[in-house]
């Protein structure tokens, strides 16, 4: 993992000489939280389908729970942005841990006791989905809150590195959990909680620059940071193409379940192919800033919509978890790449006071979408087949590609342009505080990717 040269915070002595990450006792901790809470999530999500299609057969019973766990993308959002920057995120993280922890222990105790309900399926993975937005863009800002700017592209790729070792634990954990005992896998979720909980606890710098305006009308708030983020012309782009993206992969998830359960596999099968897909994005993440010093942002988000297009339509030609492991390994890896990438470009370039607001905005029109497409991968399945409802996604995907083509260029501060490459998009105002960052000696228009700018998968 290559790492950016230290630069210097404004009000920071330039003799200063930052300690290495791993030194970095705040960063170590806020490390292990979002890494505990993401493995948590990890394990639970995987549970949920699984638990359903399980006992009651049905696709689109699923499909619903779904639905319910990423509908906050949709409702929720954009004033969870607007909080993150009003309030003190540390304890805002504080907080979500201790909801997700309680909605996770209610569905055990459901489990445990035989009282199991889809309503009550939903409504926790809906409590869940709503927390987690507010964790994740807490998290986001307050990263270089912990670490100094010159180390923040190495702490950007390492947080992905440790969203993608969650996956690759947590999702066939969950797999293997669900065989030992239904209820197991919430249960751990639930430790998990508690687990990121005490490392905030022992965290001691502050997660924001000091606030000196009072806030004002939550409503004008979000409409300032969907302003902000909507006149940057790469970003709106981008977002919406990311959008079409993320809505069929929820398909492809939920499609992977059911092909497995029809070629005779259990439980643990699907675990074995989300651990080989796991290995796919931690490679992405590792080599994420390698990437991001060779490829434009514009080549980096065309060359992964070209290569979902040609890898997704072999998900509807076989059953072997091997096979299946692969292509989803593959998808991995591309989405985690431009997840690193879109992150550093949004951390660095958005000013502190908008961090949130702007996160949200970009997970909005990147996830908003993304809960209707697990319930249409739910009908679809149930009523046209895994072979079609793949080929159909692949189509879609394919339509995507094209469309990304039109994607105006874009550069992430602090890392040179490929040499001989088209001019980037012009900023139409600084889009950077005096405080607001690495000092990179650019200004540039925001964008990102990584909840924002890229598939969550």
């Amino acid at each position: 993992m290559t790492t950016a040269p230290a630069t210097v915070r404004p009000g920071e002595p330039e003799q200063a000489r930052p300690v290495s990450l791993r030194r970095n006792r705040d960063f170590i901790l806020l490390w292990v939280s979002a890494g505990a809470t993401a493995l948590g999530a990890r394990v639970s999500g995987i549970a949920y389908p699984l638990l359903v299609i399980w006992t009651t057969g049905s696709a689109s019973s699923a499909g619903l729970v779904g639905f319910a766990a990423l509908l906050p993308n949709l409702l929720v959002q954009l004033h969870a942005g607007a909080v993150v920057d009003r309030f003190d995120r540390r304890r805002l993280m504080i907080l979500c841990d201790l909801g997700c922890l309680a909605a996770t222990a209610a569905v055990a105790a459901a489990v445990l006791t035989g009282h199991l309900w889809i309503w009550l399926l939903m409504a926790a993975a809906f409590v869940q989905g709503s927390l987690a937005i507010f964790y994740r863009l807490a998290e986001r800002a307050a990263v270089r809150h912990v670490v100094p700017a010159g180390q923040l592209p190495q702490a950007m790729s390492g947080n992905e590195a440790r969203t993608q070792a969650a996956g690759f634990l947590g999702q066939p954990g969950g797999s293997v959990l669900y065989a030992v005992s239904r209820s197991a896998p919430f249960l751990f979720a639930t430790v998990a909680h508690a687990v990121s909980l005490c490392s905030l606890l022992l965290i001691r710098k502050k997660f924001q620059e000091e606030r000196t305006e009072q806030p004002g009308n939550i409503t004008e708030e979000v409409k300032e940071g969907l302003a902000w983020t909507w006149r940057q012309r790469f970003l709106r782009n981008g977002m919406l193409l990311i959008s079409g993206t993320n809505l069929l992969f929820q398909v492809v998830s939920l499609a992977l379940i059911v092909i497995i359960k029809e070629g005779g596999g259990s439980a643990g099968v699907v675990g074995v192919v989300t651990a080989v897909s796991g290995l796919g994005g931690m490679f992405g993440a590792l080599t994420g800033s390698w990437w991001i010093r060779r490829v434009s942002l514009r080549g980096l988000l065309i060359g992964g919509t070209v290569g979902w297009a040609l890898i997704v339509p072999l998900v509807g030609l076989t059953s072997n978890p091997l096979l299946l492991g692969l292509i989803f390994l593959a998808a991995a890896m591309i989405g985690s790449i431009t997840n690193v990438a879109g992150g550093i470009y949004q951390v660095t370039v958005t000013p502190d006071r908008l961090q949130g607001r702007v996160g949200a905005a970009m997970g909005l029109i990147a996830t908003g979408a993304s809960s209707f497409g697990m319930v249409a991968g739910g009908f679809a399945l149930d009523h046209f087949g895994s072979t079609h409802t793949i080929f159909g996604v692949g189509a879609g995907l394919g339509l995507l590609a094209l469309l990304s083509l039109l994607l105006p260029n874009a550069e992430i501060p602090g890392f040179p342009p490929p040499p001989g490459g088209p001019e980037v998009d012009a900023p139409r105002a600084p889009a950077v505080e005096a405080t607001a960052g690495p000092a990179t000696g650019h200004e540039h228009d925001p964008e990102t990717q990584t909840q924002p700018l890229s598939t969550q998968k």
